[in-house]
């Protein structure tokens, strides 16, 4: 019986264009598509970050109060509140009369991230050698420290409406020469107040803050090493998105650039970590007032100048109040004869 013999011709491969081109177009979507999501991934994530840094710069955590100059340095006090100049805030404070009536008051601006206390000055302890060198003091709160309230930091936007309706209420309570002692951001709130107002007569600034694109980028790198671009830019975008205050708004160009009428004592250590000196110098070259003046006190950290050297520190700045109070100061800081 005969059969047929198989076909044994070996298969031979199909040529590349006879495979479906629905694998290829398949395969080059899936990349794409993984692509895509990685980048809205990564976007999301760079844009999250930068969101959160915004939200957080605005609200910082703030301890509640820990004491009272009473229970603290013996002081008598009053309980106090007052309205912002533009009435959009209430302001609450300790105000610490002199034991005989006295018409020279300063006005402590306390720093971002602190309150009226600002423990690690340590202000109670200048309170108390104001009161017993014959100055009332005030003592208070920016809007934005108590909880449960919709305020935010403004970086002095708000804030100097703040110190100037202190000033107001202290002006109202008969004071006749008032001072400004400011702390760090406080310090830069002083400035920005001093451009709206003739009822400063002189101003202490410990570690003038003021923020601007620089002073910005070089604290947020204290937190995390990130590139100024697009880090800087990305948190200005979403600073008035997320908290409805333009950075613009700060008037750090203007205050750097201002000639003020009363005395400054601008006080800085070369190792500010938060605030770097040369802003503070820059303010301090444009300053013509014969008693204005500078020191800047070498591996002197932020805010930490009086703990640094108390004595010198004490010396220096009441020093400077004793010559800019006596009664025959002009604004233009000559002495009238």
């Amino acid at each position: 019986m005969s059969m047929n013999p198989v076909n044994s011709t070996p298969l031979q491969p199909a040529p590349l264009d006879h495979i479906p081109v629905k694998s290829f177009s398949r395969r080059k979507k899936a990349v794409l598509l993984s692509l895509l999501c990685f980048f809205v991934l990564c976007s999301s994530l760079i844009l999250g970050f930068h969101g959160f840094i915004a939200w957080t710069l605005a609200r910082p955590t703030i301890a509640p109060l820990s004491s009272n100059p009473a229970k603290a340095v013996g002081l008598p006090y009053q309980n106090v509140t007052f309205p912002s100049s533009n009435g959009s805030s209430t302001l609450s404070g300790w105000y610490i009369p002199t034991a005989q009536a006295s018409s020279r008051t300063v006005i402590f601006s306390h720093g971002y991230g602190g309150n009226r206390e600002e423990l690690w000055v340590p202000i109670y302890s200048l309170a108390k050698k104001l009161h017993d060198s014959g100055y009332n003091v005030l003592m208070f709160d920016y809007g934005y420290v108590h909880p449960g309230n919709d305020r935010i930091v403004t970086a002095g936007i708000q804030e100097s409406k703040e110190l100037l309706g202190a000033v107001n209420y202290i002006k109202e309570k008969g004071s006749e020469r008032v001072y400004v002692w400011g702390f760090s951001m406080g310090a830069g709130t002083a400035l920005q107040a001093a451009l709206q107002t003739k009822d400063i007569d002189g101003m202490i600034l410990d570690s003038t803050f003021l923020l601007n694109p620089d002073t910005l980028y070089h604290n947020m790198k204290q937190y995390v090493n990130i590139p100024k671009f697009p880090s800087l830019p990305l948190v200005r975008v979403f600073f008035p998105l997320l908290n409805g205050v333009n950075m613009n708004q700060i008037p750090y160009q203007a205050v750097t650039t201002h000639e003020y009428p009363m005395p400054i004592y601008f006080i800085h250590g070369d190792e500010d970590e938060r605030a770097p000196h040369e802003i503070a110098e820059q303010v301090y070259k444009n300053q013509h007032n014969v008693f204005s003046n500078y020191w800047v006190l070498p591996t002197g950290k932020h805010e930490l100048i009086y703990s640094a050297k108390p004595d010198e520190y004490i010396t220096r700045t009441f020093g400077f109040l004793k010559t800019i109070s006596r009664p025959q100061l002009s604004e233009s800081g000559f002495v009238e004869m």
